[in-house]
């Protein structure tokens, strides 16, 4: 056995290469080499590095023990059947290993041995020669064939010592060996018409085999001339996969004899091969040599064809010639794409450089039709890197995204260098595994949210979303709530998230007056490893809704009503008085509009709906106005949907001077018209000046009666049973006037004493200056949320209680304006007009303490009328509050005298 190891650096590793020799017809089981000895392996990290051989360059003649390393002769070597008449045998095989990559190309040798012997096409040899043949003269004898090669191929001939003939060995180009019988004496064809000899091939084995066959000379009659070639040897150029008919040569010969004599046959010599005799064919008339089989240059690219030409006379004596056909390469071959490894997948985080695949690359064309370029088709994050010989790996050529590309199709074209040029190819698929490279991503970075005010907690307002464009735990995003504080509250007790949807919920109910938007920020995170998050922000934006009623500012009056003079003089247009209304709602729902709603039936009086200025229509007539006072009613109402209102009455009294009506001041319409010149912001400044002086003057009027008294204050409960829970409500009244109340802790709750009788009703609130206690013929309790266990009813809102029995109501704005004003079109107004409660007027409320501190909230809401059937059904006969049974008619002298509604004021 021969070993020759050639070991190669290369960039990617050591790459190594071996040789072995093994004679043919080796038994199975012969011992080739041990492969991981030789090349210096670990045995004990075969298995661990996967050591295998490359499935293309498997061979059925060897095998390798995976465990050892042992290359051994799985079946019988035939070197003849393999390489047919090569000079050269040789297996091929590739060995590798795994982490890291080494490559190893092992050569084996097939060592010829002297196992056939030479052979004869025929055992019987017959050769005609002319009696006229002189000395000298060669005739070719058919050659022997031996498979073997080397020195164990034909090496000579041997013929039966005689005196006529002797042998004459010559060498082919390719190597071959034939013999020509040489004639050394004349011939005498009636001396011996026949000779017989003994022609024995000899080849160069140790110890020499042989092959023999009879040579028989028939002597023939003389035929003087023979015929005769151009030239002797003749060379031709012929391309591969020519078709068949192809004409090869056309060869020539001359005989200067005449008739049979003359005649010329061609032929092909006897020692050609028979694969000569299956490619070419020859006319024997003509001469014609033309393509009969498959030219192929992979498998020879040179042919060597003999000639004979032999006249038809007797005792003919042939010539010959020799035709040399080179066949030229066509590409005919496209290259071969073999992948040994192949990645199924790779890290989006790979780094440049990354084994995907391992790939050898073949092409059976020769010169530039052999001569191959390989590539990678399109533009993919991936390179070719050269390994070994034809091998090549596929590695990483940047970074990858699995975002822009979850897979790859890897397409390798070979191509060779030949006219026309051929290629082939072969794709294989990359997927690209995930990693949490991308934070969740908001579809916008600010949200604007719109709310309705008065919305119902735990309603959905909006979701937000986020995208990842990750997958699987990556991709799987929570939502959150970063904390930050709204009105030194957390913005938690605001609004909520869904962690799994991004649905945001509003938690309370909102006020348009108290917030009008609020911002804080959510949070998108993911699962991934490490987490990733985004934040964006979300704007709350609270819409209003008309929910609050006009405030009439000016003109102040004494008890409710405003008096205005007017000069009798007056002119058309002369200004009376401004009505000045302000609202807490917004747009469309804060815009006023003035009308005058009784009072003005003789059409004295003009008002102007949008700045509120009350002018005169026309002059003061005495048959016309024969009266010394208007008693106007003027109605503010917003532009809201529904609209609300308030009222105010004014009482305009003709004076014949504006000296006289107002104890001094400037004069005539030209004073007034400068009056009515005022700017409406100086009017608001002072009315809201009046209004806190008002408040501050309550608050220590407030103070000093309770120091006087703990027990009594302003708000006195004038029974010691007023309703359930009053008693407490007046002994924690102290208290209650460390917070102020708003309206959303206002509860209303129902008497447990019996409501036939005279009650009162007790409100313990002092520093709200909204209302305050009256009597009524319902016993009712103003309680706030710490008397929540003995709440009935909830009035979160001055709102109108919406019901069929009010449509009429609400047609004359039935709703208090919520600071006191009793409109025109109430029940109460209209109760009082009819003068069913005797003796009492609209403001029979009104107490020493309204007269001591002027006009008061509570001086503008009406007495309730018992409902004693003398009047009217109205509206609170008709109301249903929601949470209590129904009270039949015949009861509602018993208990509730009618169902009614409370406004609770808004302070200003």
């Amino acid at each position: 056995m021969i070993v020759l190891l050639i070991v190669l650096c290369m960039t990617d590793g050591v790459l190594s290469q071996i040789r072995y020799s093994v004679p043919e017809e080796a038994d199975h089981g012969t011992l080739v080499g041990n492969i991981a000895e030789d090349l210096g392996l670990d045995l004990t990290k075969l298995a661990s590095r996967r050591f295998q051989v490359v499935p293309s360059s498997r061979t059925p003649y060897l095998e390798v023990n995976l465990e050892n390393g042992v290359l051994f002769v799985n079946e019988k070597i035939d070197r003849e059947h393999i390489c047919k008449q090569s000079a050269s045998c040789q297996l091929n095989m590739e060995v590798f290993l795994e982490n890291p990559l080494e490559l190893f190309r092992v050569e084996i040798e097939v060592v010829d041995i002297n196992d056939n012997p030479p052979s004869f096409p025929e055992t019987d040899i017959t050769v005609e020669i002319s009696e006229s043949a002189t000395p000298g003269t060669r005739f070719p004898l058919e050659s022997a064939f031996d498979p073997d090669v080397g020195s164990n191929a034909l090496r000579t001939y041997d013929i039966t010592t005689n005196n006529y003939f002797y042998l004459d060995v010559q060498t082919q180009s390719d190597g071959n060996k034939f013999a020509e019988l040489v004639l050394e004496k004349p011939l005498d064809r009636e001396q011996q018409a026949a000779h017989r000899y003994v022609l024995t091939a000899v080849d160069g084995g140790q110890p020499p085999r042989t092959g023999t066959a009879l040579l028989v000379v028939k002597v023939l009659d003389s035929n003087d001339n023979v015929p005769v070639f151009d030239q002797p040897v003749y060379t031709v150029s012929l391309s591969e996969n020519a078709p068949v008919g192809t004409l090869v040569i056309q060869l020539n010969a001359t005989d200067m004899d005449e008739g049979l004599n003359g005649e010329i046959v061609y032929s092909f010599s006897n020692h050609i091969s028979n694969r000569v005799k299956d490619l070419f064919s020859i006319d024997p008339r003509t001469g014609r040599i033309e393509v009969r089989g498959e030219v192929d240059f992979e498998e020879s690219s040179l042919y060597q064809i003999f000639v004979q030409a032999k006249d038809l006379g007797p005792n003919a004596v042939p010539a010959h010639c020799k035709v040399l056909v080179k066949v030229t390469d066509v590409n005919d071959n496209a290259p071969e794409i073999t992948f040994s490894t192949v990645t199924e997948s790779v890290s989006e985080k790979a780094a440049p450089g990354t084994v995907i695949a391992l790939l050898s690359v073949t092409d059976r064309d020769a010169e530039e039709n052999g001569q191959i370029h390989v590539e990678i088709l399109g533009d993919v994050p991936f390179k070719l890197k050269s390994s070994f010989r034809n091998y090549f790996t596929i590695v990483t050529d940047g970074p990858l995204n699995r975002e822009q590309a979850d897979s790859y199709s890897v397409t390798v074209v070979a191509r060779d260098k030949g006219t026309p040029s051929l290629a082939a190819s072969k794709s294989i698929r990359v997927q690209v595994s995930d990693e949490n490279d991308n934070a969740p991503t908001f579809t916008q970075p600010i949200y604007d949210v719109y709310v309705t005010e008065n919305n119902v907690p735990g309603a959905y307002i909006h979701a937000v979303t986020a995208l990842d464009p990750d997958i699987g735990q990556n991709a799987l995003i929570s939502y959150s709530i970063l904390e930050c504080d709204i009105q030194g509250m957390s913005v938690k007790t605001y609004v909520s998230i869904n962690e799994e949807t991004g649905y945001l919920y509003a938690l309370r109910s909102f006020d348009y007056e108290q917030l009008k938007d609020f911002t804080f920020m959510v949070q998108a995170k993911d699962a991934g490893t490490p987490e990733l998050s985004s934040n964006a922000t979300v704007k709350v934006i609270i819409v209003d809704q008309n929910d609050n009623a006009p405030l009439v500012l000016a003109p102040l009056g004494k008890n409710g009503t405003a008096k205005e003079p007017l000069p009798r003089s007056a002119e058309p247009g002369y200004l009376v008085t401004r009505i000045v209304a302000m609202d807490a709602d917004d747009g469309e729902n804060a815009r006023l509009s003035y009308s005058i709603q009784r009072g003005n039936e003789n059409g004295m009086f003009r008002m102007d709906w949008r700045t509120g200025e009350l002018r005169t229509a026309r002059r003061v007539s005495a048959k016309r106005d024969p009266h010394q006072l208007y008693d106007l009613l003027i109605e503010v109402r917003d532009h809201g949907q529904p609209p609300l209102s308030s009222s105010a009455s004014v009482l305009v009294m003709l004076v014949d001077s504006v000296a006289e009506g107002r104890g001094g001041g400037e004069r005539g319409g030209t004073a007034k018209a400068k009056d009515g010149t005022l700017d409406l912001t100086l009017i608001l400044i002072i009315a809201l000046g009046s209004v806190s002086f008002i408040f501050l003057l309550v608050m220590i009027v407030l103070a000093v009666r309770c120091q006087k008294d703990k027990k009594l204050n302003i708000y006195t409960c004038l029974t010691s049973e007023c309703c359930l829970g009053c008693s407490s409500c007046c002994s924690r009244q102290g208290r209650a006037r460390k917070k102020k109340l708003s309206k959303s802790d206002i509860m209303l709750v129902q008497s447990a004493g019996n409501v036939s009788g005279a009650g009162t009703a007790q409100v313990p609130v002092e520093e709200s200056g909204s209302f305050g206690s009256h009597h009524q013929n319902q016993n009712y309790c103003y309680q706030t949320k710490h008397q929540r266990a003995e709440l009935s009813y909830l009035v979160d809102r001055p709102r109108r209680v919406n019901s069929s029995a009010f449509q009429e109501a609400d047609m004359v704005s039935s709703k208090d304006s919520g600071h006191g004003d009793s409109e025109q079109g109430d029940s109460d107004h209209d109760a009082t007009n009819r003068g069913h409660s005797s003796g009492a007027d609209l403001f029979s409320n009104c107490t020493e303490e309204c007269k001591a501190l002027g006009h008061s909230d509570r001086c503008w809401m009406p007495s309730f009328v018992p409902s004693d059937g003398r009047q009217g059904p109205d509206y609170r006969s008709n109301l249903h509050v929601p949470g209590m049974d129904s009270v039949p008619d015949t009861e509602r002298g018993k208990g509730f005298a009618s169902s009614f509604r409370v406004d609770i004021p808004e302070t200003a």
